[in-house]
């Protein structure tokens, strides 16, 4: 029966606090495990091949020698490499039916043949071998910042030996995941060494829509310009091209986000069922998707920051100057007409801004775990929509109807607005195909288990 309360610990909890836990490894990590192990009430023991020489212990612990240690405890955590596990063959009898505690890490994914955990099972085949607490880093059991690495993956073959690591786990703070048996050791020590596994495709994504746009700006606003008239605008790469990159590959990248569902939504209209795979690049891409919007806020962001910087830059405090003095000398009527283009072009900006804070908020776990799914799903979905409606509107009208201007074409080619806006007004018109009640009705439909029969 599960306990009702996290703050009221259950009984048999409190009774193994009573228990000795023997570490072998004065290193980092052991020490540290070793004072929040006495912090929390347990009584500690060292196993050390040099008793008397070892001071690195923490006060109120033991130190013995292996031999002496093992008697002493059930639970031996070993806080050691595995290139020194060979030690251990030695006091295999001793360590017949204890639990150890493999907490190892490697330097690299899949260095060896088998996991850590499992080699020191084949060198000890009379102990219950357990993996934990590798995720765990010794600086953050020293000064007590547990919330990042709160997790504690958990396999081994024995449950009894495994639940008696979840209650350590649980006594100091951690929240153990049972992960089955030590054929998922290898999986469990490649956790820590994997650097953001899911932000791989989505930066790569990222940077090369970075490149391609960037390098697209250079040539219609910068070589273009000095092969035709000799025109030197290399300055722009440093305020203005970015400042074009960045709302651009924003805009794409937040449509991308909504792009996969569309079409995993096709595709089941024709297949007719939601209980076929969708194929492999689409999962990846699906999953992916909350990355591709924080990224594509983080360029949103930029986009702001750059713009606030216009007023205070030569170039464009020039280009004031010298239409004021056109001004003076043939001064030009108000023109309502572009009044209100500016207006709405930077209301619209404003507001798309707003909505995509509102969906990078709604993406931490902080705030998710807040809302149910329900509501979760209204914001990253439904006002996730209106965000990219209110960004794609903000550029149209940015670009107004210059597109129908022949001098905006440099060598044939398109401004740049145009080329951001080929991929958000395909996903509106696709989504919009997909609301219509015939083909919405029919997506409900699928999704909720309906499947078209196969004609005879």
């Amino acid at each position: 029966m599960d306990n009702p309360s996290n703050d009221i610990p259950l009984k048999p909890t409190s009774v193994r606090k009573c228990e000795t836990v023997c570490i072998f490894g004065t290193g980092d990590f052991g020490r540290s495990f070793g004072t929040k192990m006495l912090q929390c009430g347990y009584n500690v023991v060292y196993g050390s091949r040099n008793p008397q020489s070892s001071n690195l212990i923490p006060k109120g612990a033991k130190v013995l020698s292996h031999e002496e240690a093992i008697l002493e405890s059930s639970i031996i955590v070993l806080a050691i490499h595995r290139e020194n596990y060979d030690f251990l063959t030695q006091l295999s009898g001793q360590l017949n039916g204890k639990v150890l505690v493999d907490v190892s890490n490697n330097l690299k994914m899949n260095q060896y043949k088998e996991s850590n955990a499992e080699y020191l099972a084949s060198l000890v085949p009379g102990a219950n071998v357990v993996k934990a607490f590798n995720t765990v880093s010794a600086w953050a059991l020293q000064s007590g910042t547990l919330d990042a690495s709160r997790q504690v993956f958990v396999c081994g073959d024995d449950v009894t030996a495994k639940d008696m690591v979840m209650d350590i786990a649980r006594a100091i703070g951690l929240t153990p995941l049972d992960q089955g048996t030590l054929l998922s050791a290898k999986e469990v020590e490649n956790y820590p060494l994997q650097l953001f596994p899911m932000w791989k495709l989505p930066m790569y994504i990222c940077i090369g829509f970075t490149v391609l746009i960037f390098l697209y700006c250079l040539l219609t606003e910068v070589i273009h310009p000095y092969a035709t008239t000799r025109e030197n605008t290399l300055y722009l790469v440093v305020m203005t091209i970015p400042n074009r990159v960045f709302p651009i590959v924003s805009l794409i990248l937040l449509a991308l986000v909504y792009l996969p569902g569309i079409i995993a939504a096709f595709l089941q209209l024709y297949r007719g069922t939601k209980y076929s795979r969708f194929p492999d690049w689409l999962d990846k891409w699906m999953l992916c998707r909350k990355q591709l919007g924080l990224v594509a806020l983080a360029y949103a962001f930029l986009h702001a920051i750059y713009t606030f910087m216009i007023p205070i830059r030569y170039y464009v405090r020039w280009w004031s100057d010298q239409y004021t003095i056109s001004q003076v000398t043939t001064p030009h009527e108000f023109s309502g007409y572009y009044a209100w283009f500016s207006d709405s072009y930077i209301a619209l900006g404003i507001l798309g801004f707003f909505f995509y804070l509102l969906l990078g908020i709604t993406s931490l776990p902080s705030v998710s775990n807040a809302v149910n799914w329900r509501e979760f799903r209204f914001v990253q979905s439904k006002l996730g929509y209106l965000t990219l409606v209110l960004c794609t509107a903000h550029t149209l009208l940015y670009g107004r109807d210059r597109f129908l201007y022949g001098s905006a074409y440099k060598w044939f080619l398109p401004p740049a607005f145009v080329v951001s806006l080929i991929i958000p007004c395909a996903v509106l018109v696709l989504k919009f195909i997909t609301v219509i009640p015939c083909l919405d009705s029919r997506i409900t439909k699928i999704r909720q288990g309906w499947e078209r029969k196969a004609q005879s």
